[in-house]
């Protein structure tokens, strides 16, 4: 594969808000996207930039789910089946590594109409890179999810390992994304060898529960090793989520300033 430099920040914002500009979202009734139902242009992301944002700007009993893709994809299959099942959108964030291994999974996220965002190629702590390093991660991934699913990614961005600064959220911003990062984490990805059990990651999502809650979950496990605890936990953290009076609604609401949030 051949490298990607990043173009002039002025450059690539443009490029890129133009891509996004004469794109279409597809919602259907569901709230998930879905092909031929309703057209939705997503407005400037900018309003977003400058901050790390953790919880969705809202006083609605309201909560988006999130997963990061970055290693296996065991929890895949099931978690896709229980949101299809709960009617529940979901925004992915993947690496390009991923999709490259595991172009498969990627594609079904997207053709299931959840959102895709960008995680960077390989996932290293940004800290330990240069700008132009960091600038290449974002780029790779950026192509590397576009190729596996087809699709335009979201202009959101979240750190490995949410290694954010200012002035690297500043590089994201200047590349036309937002960063997008967690109210709270399951954890569920250290997986049963350290400790973690189904039990532990529902808890950890109600504890943090409030309007414009942003949960972080996996598709897979850190050591690739037992279950998946994520996939595992995902219905009952929706029927919880639910039962005490939250709806669960899609993250790109964030790209409509004129739009309440929507029941799934």
């Amino acid at each position: 594969m051949s490298v990607v430099f990043p173009l002039p920040a002025r450059v690539a914002r443009r490029r890129f808000l133009s891509v996004l500009a004469t794109s279409t979202v597809l919602l259907g009734v569901s709230g998930v996207p879905a092909a031929g139902q309703g057209v939705v242009t997503p407005a400037p992301v900018e309003r977003l930039y400058g901050r790390a944002v953790r919880q969705i700007p809202t006083s609605e009993r309201v909560v988006a789910l999130t997963f990061n893709a970055a290693w296996d994809e065991e929890g895949m299959d099931t978690v896709l089946t229980v949101l299809r099942q709960q009617k529940a959108p979901a925004t992915f964030f993947f690496t390009g590594h991923f999709t490259e291994r595991h172009p498969a999974a990627a594609r079904a996220v997207a053709e299931a109409g959840h959102g895709v965002g960008n995680h960077s190629h390989t996932h290293p702590p940004f800290g330990e890179l240069t700008p132009r390093e960091r600038a290449q991660e974002i780029a790779l991934a950026d192509r590397a999810i576009r190729e596996a699913t087809g699709a335009v990614p979201l202009p959101f961005f979240r750190f490995p390992y949410g290694d954010t600064t200012p002035a690297r959220i500043a590089e994201v911003n200047a590349l036309g994304y937002a960063d997008i990062e967690w109210t709270t984490d399951t954890t569920g990805y250290k997986g049963t060898a350290a400790g973690m059990t189904v039990q532990r990651a529902v808890k950890r999502a109600l504890d943090a529960l409030k309007p414009g809650e942003i949960v972080q979950m996996h598709v897979g496990s850190l050591d690739g090793q037992g279950p998946v605890i994520d996939a595992q936990a995902l219905p009952q953290i929706i029927d919880a989520i639910r039962s005490r009076g939250y709806r669960i609604i899609d993250l790109r609401t964030l790209l409509d300033p004129a739009a309440s949030p929507q029941t799934p």
